[in-house]
C-alpha cells in the first residue's frame, strides 16, 4: 500500500505526455550557440528510435490538443526555426534517411531578400515535401517591442510573402527568439486564424496545454536527450509576474497550484534554485530582486523535471501600453 500511494502521488501532477524539440542550424561550426553536429543528431535519432519513441508530425499533436485527447508519452515532433541553409545543406538529409516529418518555421525576409545564410523559396517548396512549413515572422524582431499595429503589419507582409512564392498556407506560427507577452499573443490570436503557436520554453505537451502557447525544447549543442525526455508538466496558474518590471526589480512571485502540495522549487534566472512554501495551493514569495537579465525565466515545480516556468522579457520604453 505504502508504494501504490508513492505512486498515485507521484503521478497524480504528470499529465504531460509528448515533447517538441527545436532546431537552428546543422553542422555548422561558425554559429556554436545555435548548431546542432550531425553526429549528434544521428545520436539523438538513434536514440528516439531505440527506445521506441514515435516521430510524429506536429499536426497530429495539433489534433490531439483541438479534440482535448490524450497524446501519447512515446509521441516526440520536431521543429527547425528561421530556415537557414545549414538546414537543407545537411540536415534534411538526415530527416529523410529516418523518415522523420519536422515542421520548417520561415523567417520570411531573410529567403525574401536572399540573404546569404539561408534558403531560397525553391529550397523551401523542396523541403515541404518532406515535412509542414510554418511562418516565424517576417522581419524576425522581437514582438513584444512592436505596437499591436507593427505586428499585423509584419505578419501580413510575412504571409503575403509567403504564400505568393510557396502557395502554402501556413497553418502555425512560431515567436521569434520564442519570446512573447500577452500583447503579442493576442494581437496574432485576434487578427490571424493560425492554428497554433509556438514558443521555446521548457516542458512538455498534454491535453491541457494551450494551444497558442505550446512549449518546445531547444536541441543546441550536445544534450542528454534522455534528461530532455524526462520534462514533465507542472499544473500551475501564474498570477503574478505577468509582464518584466519596468524599474528590473522583480517584486512578488505569486502562483496557484494544488491544494496537496506544501513546498516546491523556484527557480528564476541569475538566482538559481530555492524552496519556497505552499499555503492552501498559493505560492506567494516577497522577492524585490533586481532582475540582472533582460530574458529571465521563472520555473516552479516539484522538482526540476516537472516544472511550470514563463519567460519575461524586457521591453523597450514606451511599448508597455500601446493602442
Amino acid at each position: 500500500m505504502k508504494y501504490l500511494f508513492l505512486l498515485l502521488i507521484s503521478t497524480s501532477y504528470i499529465f504531460a505526455n509528448a515533447h517538441i524539440f527545436v532546431y537552428h542550424r546543422f553542422a555548422d561550426d561558425k554559429h556554436q550557440s545555435t548548431n546542432t553536429s550531425i553526429k549528434e543528431l544521428t545520436k539523438q535519432f538513434d536514440y528516439f528510435k531505440d527506445n521506441n519513441y514515435i516521430v510524429v508530425p506536429l499536426s497530429r499533436i495539433l489534433t490531439k490538443l483541438e479534440n482535448k485527447e490524450a497524446i501519447p508519452k512515446k509521441w516526440v515532433a520536431l521543429t527547425i526555426d528561421d530556415a537557414y541553409k545549414s538546414f537543407y545543406k545537411h540536415g534534411l538529409q538526415i530527416f529523410k534517411k529516418y523518415n522523420y516529418p519536422f515542421s520548417l518555421y520561415v523567417y520570411v525576409k531573410a529567403i525574401n531578400k536572399n540573404y546569404s545564410d539561408y534558403m531560397n523559396w525553391e529550397e523551401i517548396k523542396e523541403s515541404a515535401k518532406y515535412g509542414e512549413i510554418g511562418l516565424h515572422s517576417y522581419s524576425h524582431l522581437r514582438l513584444q517591442n512592436l505596437t499591436k499595429s507593427e505586428i499585423i503589419n509584419d505578419t501580413k507582409l510575412a504571409l503575403d510573402i509567403f504564400i505568393k512564392n510557396t502557395n502554402i498556407i501556413p497553418l502555425s506560427y512560431a515567436y521569434p527568439y520564442g519570446e512573447f507577452n500577452e500583447k503579442v499573443r493576442n494581437t496574432l490570436q485576434k487578427n490571424f486564424s493560425f492554428r497554433a503557436i509556438l514558443n521555446q520554453n521548457i516542458g512538455s505537451i498534454n491535453e491541457k496545454t494551450d494551444i497558442y502557447d505550446i512549449p518546445r525544447i531547444a536541441l543546441v549543442g550536445e544534450v542528454n536527450i534522455n534528461h530532455k525526455l524526462r520534462y514533465t508538466t507542472f499544473d500551475a496558474q501564474w498570477i503574478e509576474p505577468h509582464i518584466f518590471p519596468t524599474n528590473g526589480i522583480l517584486k512578488k512571485i505569486k502562483v496557484k497550484v494544488d491544494k496537496k502540495y506544501r513546498k516546491l522549487k523556484l527557480y528564476i534566472t541569475g538566482e538559481g534554485w530555492r524552496n519556497v512554501n505552499v499555503v492552501n495551493g498559493i505560492v506567494e514569495v516577497e522577492l524585490n530582486t533586481y532582475l540582472k537579465n533582460e530574458r529571465t525565466r521563472i520555473i516552479i515545480g516539484p522538482d526540476v523535471f516537472t516544472i511550470s516556468n514563463k519567460i519575461i522579457n524586457k521591453i523597450k520604453k514606451g511599448e508597455e501600453n500601446d493602442e
